[in-house]
């Protein structure tokens, strides 16, 4: 149960009632608005706690969340929330609220001269956040796995040489440590590991922003039951980025239809990655457009400066100077929607 308490409720009211529905078995979570206490209550009310829930003079909503998904439901903030992912040597990027932010990057980190030709490229183009695969999981074993932990140093210190923050794909509980120590900005747990409760519970632990993709073939009730997993300890940014269908025009189907509905049934921010949802690097960019009008409050694609020697995934990988028209479109879809486009961070330089 959700309880949205009066505004101007003293807080000590609500940690006074916090403490008595944790001595009776309950687990509560303080939502982190500000405008007005929101508590979750999460766990089996008998009548007489419910009965006093009712009666309580400073509770002006009692709440059922859709699924008993107490925290990434929509009535757990008065506002949708926004993620802050970055910080330090690299620029504060904020996703959600009322503005729309791109990110990009390879597929795979290659090498430490492409993935900082790709970072100086994603600066140039005006996009926010840079991404790019340390840990890579492909259906082919034999197929490129990815530098590791090598790849997450070239990615940080490439993000870092042009003030972007980083997002890199993890995939084992095991690796949590070397992503934290490389110093990753936000951790994103792929669609092929969204049920991986393990792996959830790890990333949780870490504190970090996290974005969480959608299932091959999750229902979207799967998905936020994921996030549920992650919301009471981290940030939570999810991505819509295509499911498996019948059909085989594209790599997946995108599933735009998913984003009004997510609107009214959480607070989480939303990304659309148009790249893996169609494999066609040339409809990349009409499908961004189609995502931020949507409501996307951002959009995730894949560039390589030579996509042809990709060593993954390049024939969905834009050109440095497709990526520039796309943030411009973006910019305009963002201004279409009544938001606007992420301020791009000042290009900084690391030390050599």
């Amino acid at each position: 149960m959700i309880l949205r308490f009066a505004h101007g409720t003293p807080e000590c009211e609500v940690q006074a009632l916090r403490s008595l529905l944790e001595e009776r078995g309950l687990a509560c979570v303080r939502s982190p608005e500000e405008r007005r206490p929101i508590l979750a209550v999460i766990g089996q009310l008998d009548a007489r706690t419910r009965g006093e829930l009712e009666r309580h003079a400073r509770i002006e909503e009692r709440l059922e969340p859709r699924l008993g998904l107490d925290l990434v439901e929509r009535a757990f903030r008065e506002r949708p929330s926004v993620v802050a992912v970055g910080g330090g040597r690299s620029a504060t990027v904020r996703v959600g609220g009322d503005e729309v932010v791109v990110i990009a990057g390879p597929c795979s980190v290659e090498s430490r001269a492409q993935v900082r030709e790709t970072a100086a490229a994603v600066a140039q183009a005006g996009a926010h956040i840079l991404r790019g695969g340390a840990f890579k999981p492909r259906t082919s074993p034999h197929a490129f796995q990815g530098l590791g932990v090598e790849g997450l140093r070239q990615l940080k210190q490439a993000g870092e040489a042009h003030g972007l923050p980083v997002v890199s794909e993890i995939m084992d509980a095991a690796d949590v440590p070397a992503f934290v120590a490389a110093g990753i900005d936000c951790l994103q747990v792929g669609a092929r590991n969204m049920q991986n409760f393990t792996l959830l519970k790890a990333v949780a632990r870490t504190g970090l922003p996290v974005v969480l993709k959608r299932g091959l073939a999750a229902t979207v009730d799967e998905w936020l039951s994921a996030a549920e997993y992650l919301a009471g300890s981290c940030p939570v940014i999810l991505c819509e980025r295509g499911i498996r269908t019948f059909e085989r025009a594209t790599r997946n189907t995108l599933d735009l239809t998913v984003l009004p509905l997510l609107r009214e049934w959480t607070h989480l921010p939303i990304l659309v990655d148009p790249a893996h949802a169609s494999g066609i690097a040339r409809i990349i960019p009409p499908l961004s457009r189609a995502a931020i009008a949507a409501g996307a409050d951002g959009v995730a694609v894949e560039v390589h400066p030579r996509p042809a020697e990709a060593l993954s995934d390049g024939p969905q990988a834009l050109l440095p100077a497709e990526l520039t028209r796309l943030v411009a479109d973006a910019r305009v879809m963002a201004a279409v929607t009544g938001r606007g486009l992420h301020e791009s961070p000042s290009a900084v330089r690391a030390p050599a």
